[in-house]
């Protein structure tokens, strides 16, 4: 317990509270909820006998009962994928342009029309628009929201608040799956609106909250509005606009922005071609988000509820929710690990973890053939659940966090925004091609369990990307991770990394070529440190105390002695 406790410990050197912004960040993560509730209900709605009786088009399964082919459901279930993907890639210039508060408030008011769409929908092409008008707004909030939380967030909890969007996302699978359980039984088109309309409860009353919270200082900054900053900043870490860690903070944040900004426009050119290494985290990003689909967690997700009755399973609606509830507790390891056993670790072990599970499940499917089936299902049940524990403890959330932090503050929106888009077209393409895949009928591969190999697989190669591409980014600011990717080689030295640059020295010193600093101002370690957190803020109170005296402010500043001034 004590390990877990370090994850959410407040360093005792950090000035102000955390309170502010820890609740601006929790709430802004229930932005999680309408995409998890979405999904969660067309899992469950999708094995209605009421909604196969009103949609259906006339095809009948093996029973000569109304049922809904390969082909509508793959529409059905992957247009909101395709609603996601443009919606992530419309994240970037609203966010850019707008900010990123008035953006999100927007994209629900997307989110609500597609979803009265789908209420009102009697066919199955009213259905497809709805989703695919939700998707839109899905997808801007996919992108905006962990945006926000790390942008806002200080740097000793920053994993965790954005691992709280995950826990959204699995509490709204959770809720699905239960509203599902009490409506499927009704004889009415009620058994599947009232799981549709209640979505929209929340998307309300998170559109009315997000009206009176701060927008965050660091995009603030980039739209060069510095007194704004401050008062945001103020807001979020309860200092007074002029206590010195507020102005050491955001003048750091500021010198690093025109750091970023020396080396390159902020471009969609950039994200690619610019420096320090932007090209090499996009495709981190991008292979991060790409890889947690092809983990196959949608599958289970999306189709859990039909592969469960199609495997023989009884009570098909009861194990998605006992699924869905292990979904959501899982979640909360990874919450208190996230910081103390940091994010490349996390996503090694949760990767090895599934791979493990899925081999498994295929391995005894393929062996046993059509024999054992009872066995079987047990197996499938068991080793399932493990699975959803590893990767919502792991993959879930985590993948959120690192894509939200490892990019600069110029090109941060397009970066997530192309990022996040390539996690939506495979959870298109995974929506869209499983059913026949899975399905035994007539056109199918008709896999089954065997799909399970394929999954396995990927999670296998996750473990090597991890290893390769992804820098641990925990204990260190927004600002000192362009740091580490100028100086840091390769991604599996990075946990040794300790800040030892002032972007505020090389602003007022005049920025090199190569955007590395001169010896002469880095800086020096500080003696009392006792974690990589506290160095890179007392390191830098130490050295701006020795080569700048004339200043009122730094005079300030250097009597605060240990206080991490860097957040």
């Amino acid at each position: 317990m004590a390990v877990f406790a370090m994850g959410w410990h407040k360093p005792d050197n950090v000035a102000g509270s955390s309170a502010p912004a820890i609740m601006v960040g929790l709430f802004v993560a229930t932005g999680g909820l309408l995409f998890g509730y979405d999904t969660g209900a067309i899992n469950g709605i999708l094995a209605m006998d009421t909604f196969k009786e009103d949609f259906s088009t006339g095809y009948s399964d093996a029973k000569g009962n109304p049922a809904m082919d390969s082909g509508q459901i793959s529409l059905i279930v992957a247009m909101l994928s395709v609603g996601t993907a443009v919606g992530a890639l419309l994240a970037a210039p609203i966010g850019d342009r707008w900010g990123r508060r008035p953006s999100l408030i927007a994209a629900i008011g997307v989110f609500c029309i597609g979803a009265i769409f789908q209420v009102c929908a009697t066919n199955v092409p009213l259905l497809v628009v709805g989703r695919l008008v939700a998707g839109v707004g899905v997808g801007i909030v996919s992108v905006l929201v962990p945006l926000y939380q790390s942008e806002m967030a200080p740097k000793w909890i920053r994993g965790t608040l954005v691992c709280a969007y995950q826990l959204s996302i699995t509490a709204g699978l959770l809720a699905a799956a239960t509203v599902n359980i009490l409506t499927y039984r009704l004889q009415s088109a009620a058994a599947y609106r009232i799981p549709i309309g209640l979505q929209l409860t929340w998307a309300v009353i998170l559109a009315l909250g997000l009206c009176v919270l701060p927008e965050t200082p660091r995009y603030l900054v980039k739209r060069g509005l510095k007194d704004a900053a401050a008062l945001s900043l103020s807001r979020l870490r309860r200092l007074d606009i002029t206590h010195p860690a507020l102005v050491e903070e955001l003048a750091e944040i500021q010198a690093n922005h025109e750091y970023e900004m020396a080396l390159g426009p902020d471009t969609y050119k950039e994200i690619i071609f610019g420096e320090p290494h932007l090209g090499r985290r996009t495709l981190t990003g991008c292979g991060l988000q790409m890889l947690q689909q092809l983990t196959g967690v949608n599958f289970i997700m999306y189709y859990g509820t039909t592969f469960f009755i199609g495997a023989g399973i009884e009570n098909p609606f009861t194990i998605s929710l006992i699924v869905q509830v292990i979904n959501m507790v899982s979640t909360l390891p990874g919450l208190f690990v996230v910081e103390s056993w940091g994010r490349r670790r996390l996503l090694i072990v949760g990767a090895i973890g599934m791979a493990i599970c899925q081999l498994l499940i295929a391995s005894f499917a393929t062996a046993s053939g059509d024999r054992n089936l009872t066995t079987q299902n047990q197996i499938l049940i068991i080793f399932v659940t493990i699975y959803i524990f590893f990767f919502a403890a792991s993959w879930g959330p985590v993948v959120w966090v690192v894509t939200s932090e490892i990019y600069p503050l110029k090109v941060r929106a397009k970066s997530m925004s192309i990022s996040t888009a390539s996690n939506w077209l495979l959870n298109f393409g995974i929506a869209y091609g499983t059913p026949f895949m899975v399905d035994t009928s007539a056109g199918s591969v008709g896999l089954g369990s065997r799909i399970f190999f394929l999954w396995g697989a990927f999670c296998i190669l996750s473990i090597a990307f991890v290893w390769c591409m992804v820098y641990e980014t925990s204990k260190i600011s927004l600002e000192q991770i362009d740091e580490m990717y100028e100086r840091v080689d390769y991604a599996w030295n990075s946990r040794g990394f300790e800040p030892s640059w002032s972007f505020q020295q090389m602003r007022d010193f005049g920025f090199s070529d190569s955007g590395i600093p001169p010896a002469e101002l880095e800086l020096q370690p500080s003696h009392a440190s006792t974690s990589q957190s506290d160095t890179g803020g007392s390191s830098a109170a130490e050295t701006t105390n020795t080569t700048t005296t004339n200043s009122q402010d730094n005079k300030i500043i250097s009597q605060l002695g240990h206080v991490d001034l860097s957040y």
